[in-house]
């Protein structure tokens, strides 16, 4: 997907290779809270690696990562839950990560995924088409903060076809 709005960058699937990198990412840009979230809850037993997790590369070395982990919402799949996505400080602000996360839902759109959901901002994410899931649609374990939890639609009527518990597919 060419979209000039964004920075070039070359964009890649996570490897193994990649998961140290990643792993010391994650720690400068959330520090050791980051495990408390309801987000790490979902993703906790999971792979570290999705057939849907991406890299953003400058110059041969990982400047944004975004981990995308499948889950079903109500019993059903065909869904996805975003983060963490972060980007090395010396990128942020400039368009890399928002790119990043552009293309990767392109790619799992076109793989078959209907739904994206995450616990975010949506000043951010709303620019990216993300909306607000209704309150009471969905429900996830531990404490989350509702006015949060968005989703985007890779099918159209994805969202008010979709309610219940979201859970990772292991």
């Amino acid at each position: 997907m060419s979209d000039n709005r964004f920075p070039a960058f070359t964009m890649r699937p996570v490897t193994p290779e990649d998961l140290p990198t990643i792993r010391a990412l994650h720690a400068r840009a959330f520090g050791p809270g980051r495990f408390a979230r309801t987000a790490y809850r979902i993703r906790e037993g999971t792979d570290e690696i999705s057939r849907h997790c991406r890299v953003c590369l400058i110059d041969g070395s990982i400047a944004a990562a975004v981990r995308f982990t499948p889950v079903e919402i109500g019993g059903q799949g065909g869904a996805l839950l975003l983060g963490p996505l972060a980007v090395e400080p010396a990128f942020a602000n400039r368009g890399y990560g928002r790119g990043l996360v552009v293309r990767a839902l392109d790619e799992a759109g076109k793989d078959g995924i209907a739904l994206v959901l995450l616990v975010g901002d949506e000043p951010y994410y709303g620019k990216l088409g993300f909306q607000r899931v209704p309150r009471g649609r969905m429900a996830l374990p531990g404490p989350v903060d509702y006015d949060r939890l968005l989703a985007v639609e890779l099918k159209p009527g994805a969202l008010a076809a979709t309610s219940g518990d979201v859970r990772a597919v292991r």
